[in-house]
């Protein structure tokens, strides 16, 4: 543990708490992907297969359970809640996110530290968590204008992986055999795929208006 992992846990669990008032405050998911929160759902559930198996930490268990439980939390509204689910801009959300799940899993099967069962699903939710956002990005450019809620989301989920990045330099330099390549390399790819949302929204905080992105 160091600073910058606390404070990309941190940020991770903000984007959370965000979207959860989003959707109980607001009654409404608009301009959330379905699609990104299942494969958000998916990933945690593939990463923390060793929730039963191994201790590290109560903080390690406590965290890995809040975002199990949170992302199928919001699966489940969006999908099964009366009022939600009727807010679901299913028109825009049609990224074809099956493909994504399909190659994550091949590249994990191809490219993994140990041919476990355990390393190839941690592979595959780096993998999957790497490209996970792409149907919401894909939602907001199709839709334009961005609310407030659902651009600090974006934004915070974003900044923690950008986080886990000083992480895994700090890392490189304290730890003598540091070999979490798989997850430097996927987490290098998440940051850059937020590099346009990033961009639009310095500046229309820049500029104190609505955060719009080009469709």
């Amino acid at each position: 543990m160091n600073i910058f992992r606390f404070a990309g846990d941190m940020t991770h669990l903000i984007s959370v708490l965000v979207l959860l008032l989003k959707i109980y405050a607001t009654k409404s998911c608009s301009g959330i992907s379905l699609k990104t929160q299942e494969l958000y759902a998916l990933v945690f559930l593939a990463r923390y297969l060793d929730l039963f198996t191994d201790f590290i930490s109560v903080y390690n268990t406590v965290m890995k359970i809040v975002f199990i439980m949170s992302s199928l939390a919001i699966v489940w509204c969006m999908r099964m809640h009366p009022m939600v689910r009727r807010s679901y801009d299913k028109e825009l959300d049609t990224f074809r996110h099956y493909f994504l799940i399909a190659g994550c899993l091949l590249g994990a099967l191809l490219v993994h530290e140990k041919f476990t069962f355990q390393e190839i699903f941690w592979a595959f939710s780096l993998y999957l968590e790497a490209v996970a956002i792409l149907p919401q990005l894909v939602l907001l450019q199709r839709s334009g204008n961005v609310d407030n809620l659902t651009g600090q989301y974006v934004f915070f989920l974003g900044a923690y992986r950008a986080l886990y990045i000083l992480n895994w330099i700090y890392r490189y330099f304290t730890e003598k055999h540091f070999g979490r390549w798989i997850s430097c390399i996927s987490g290098l790819v998440q940051t850059a795929l937020y590099g346009d949302f990033f961009y639009y929204y310095f500046i229309s905080w820049k500029n104190n208006a609505k955060l719009q992105l080009p469709a």
